[in-house]
């Protein structure tokens, strides 16, 4: 089960990013990298939550989003995808950060299912901090 942690120190306040994380409207795909258009779908979205298919070519996974305004959390549980078994997560710290601005922390839990969940997985502890780094920055840019 591979898990890791990364953050990005940015100029926006923390609701400010938070309302990027969780915008689900027709620029996500663009914003984010690994997500495409193609895979991009908004089943439900509530006040502090949302059901979404996101990911690419290679991997896809349907998410339930949860968030807390109050509490500069996101968590994002995965329950149903073609590489990660359900229960793999992505979970968003945002606080305000010396000096103004955020700092968002991302822990990333990963559950493979199936040979090329395992063969993907394996790759995570290599290149999945500067990978998600990396997404994290342009998503916060974009906007």
């Amino acid at each position: 089960m591979p898990v890791i942690h990364t953050s990005v120190t940015t100029d926006l306040a923390p609701a400010e990013a938070l309302r990027i994380l969780t915008d689900f409207g027709p620029g996500r795909a663009a914003a984010f990298p690994n997500v495409d258009q193609s895979t991009l779908i908004v089943h439900e979205v509530g006040d502090t939550w949302a059901d979404v298919t996101e990911g690419n070519k290679l991997g896809w996974e349907r998410e339930r989003y949860d968030w807390d305004p109050a509490a500069g959390t996101i968590t994002a549980v995965t329950t149903e995808s073609n590489l990660w078994a359900a229960g793999s997560r992505w979970d968003y710290r945002i606080a305000a950060a010396d000096g103004g601005g955020s700092t968002v922390q991302v822990r990333l839990e990963r559950h493979a299912k199936g040979v090329m969940g395992h063969l993907v997985g394996a790759l995570i502890p290599l290149l999945g901090a500067r990978t998600v780094r990396s997404g994290l920055v342009s998503a916060l840019s974009a906007h």
